[in-house]
């Protein structure tokens, strides 16, 4: 009996021992993951300050010189698909969810119940003020923010949303409203937005506004559906909006249906290439430069670069087989260089237009440079075996 009791000993300390290593593993192994920290936000609007949750994208400690995207929502328990949400639409590149920095209320916190109880029945502005003076520098002032931010919200919080979009809305630069709580004067929504949204200016603001025909939600759709006609009614082109209506999908389902579209539309212009026959690309290149200028400076507030447009600009021209084709191409290629210089796409495009001219030393130094400006493995590859090539070419 005894030795098998010294017997269970050792194998439950064994299997112990084997948990901890399977762990530090698994520490090792998973370092995409984000990681998740508690923000203090101290306010003379609180008394006591909040603990916001803010989860950083898996980048975050290893870019020390990147800076990113923020998104705020008001729901606690929204943490959990957001990060798993982003996790997933970020990691292959930015794409199609830029790499951005999470923060989240804290569950039950009786300060923040009241900003919102004010907004919502007596449009009072304190949680405007709370975001605007407290929690948004809090956020810039810790970590490396590039100044563009989303409000995203469900049902009540969507509908604060809308109201922060309306009386305050150089505070986000985009807007994500599920199934937003409209009925009964919520914050005066609807009686504000037609002379609000008409007379909106400065930078551009996105707004996704979306529902869908569950059973929770049909009690909404009437002023969902007024909403609607104010907007397409009323606003001005300083606002991108977008309406849509997830019917037939289930009521739970709705905020994660409406980030995910969100997020598409939202960051469109930054992964979609301009096709050469479209309306800006058909004006030249430098049409294509004006176009992401405005972009970087306007929309986004950070850089957008143009090299993947000019590229297929260049292409396009290239393909036409002639002597003025290449001759146009060349110079897209150049001011692509140009204009984007530590680009390894630019200078990788303009070395195969060198080489395709024959001019082999010039294609040679280019593709260097496409070398010294990435790390990524296929890259490096890639361009390893175009420059041994012109290499090869060169002594012919």
């Amino acid at each position: 009996m005894l030795r098998n009791t010294f017997y269970l000993i050792a194998l439950s300390i064994t299997g112990l021992l084997l948990s901890f290593n399977l762990y530090a593993q698994d520490d090792r192994e998973f370092t995409h993951l984000s990681k998740v920290e508690q923000l203090l936000v101290p306010s003379k609007l609180l008394k006591v300050p909040a603990e916001f949750i803010v989860t950083l994208p898996p980048s975050y400690n290893k870019s020390s010189d990147k800076e990113y995207v923020v998104l705020l929502d008001f729901h606690p328990r929204s943490q959990a698909y957001l990060s798993g949400m982003h996790d997933w639409m970020s990691h292959n590149g930015d794409w199609p969810w830029l790499e951005t920095i999470i923060v989240t209320a804290p569950d039950g916190h009786a300060g923040l119940g009241k900003l919102k109880e004010q907004a919502i029945e007596k449009q009072g502005s304190e949680l405007l003020d709370f975001m605007e003076q407290a929690l948004l520098p809090a956020v810039d002032n810790k970590y490396r923010t590039n100044g563009f931010r989303i409000l995203n919200g469900f049902t009540g919080n969507a509908g604060l949303s809308l109201y922060t979009l309306l009386n305050r809305p150089g505070l986000f630069n985009a807007y994500f409203a599920a199934s937003p709580v409209l009925s009964k004067d919520f914050a005066y929504v609807i009686k504000d937005a037609p002379k609000k949204l008409a007379g909106m200016k400065g930078k551009p603001r996105f707004l996704l506004m979306s529902t869908s025909d569950s059973g929770f939600e049909k009690r909404q759709l009437a002023s969902f559906a007024e909403m609607e006609s104010i907007i397409k009614a009323n606003a001005t082109e300083v606002l991108d909006y977008r309406i849509k209506r997830f019917d037939g999908t289930y009521y739970m389902t709705q905020p994660i249906l409406a980030t995910a579209y969100g997020i598409e539309l939202l960051f469109d212009d930054i992964h979609q290439v301009l096709k050469p026959d479209s309306e800006i690309s058909s004006q030249g290149a430098q049409a294509i430069l004006n176009h992401y200028r405005y972009l970087s400076e306007e929309k986004y507030g950070f850089e957008v670069p143009a090299t993947d447009s000019l590229v297929a600009l260049a292409e396009y021209e290239m393909a036409k087989d002639s002597v003025q084709g290449a001759d146009k191409a060349l110079a897209i290629y150049q001011l692509a260089v140009k204009s984007y210089p530590n680009s390894h796409t630019a200078q990788d495009a303009l070395a195969g237009a060198y080489a395709k001219a024959g001019e082999f030393a010039l294609a040679i130094k280019h593709e260097e440079l496409a070398l010294d400006n990435t790390e990524h493995p296929f890259w490096t590859k890639k361009y390893s075996e175009s420059l041994a090539a012109f290499e090869a070419k060169k002594r012919l």
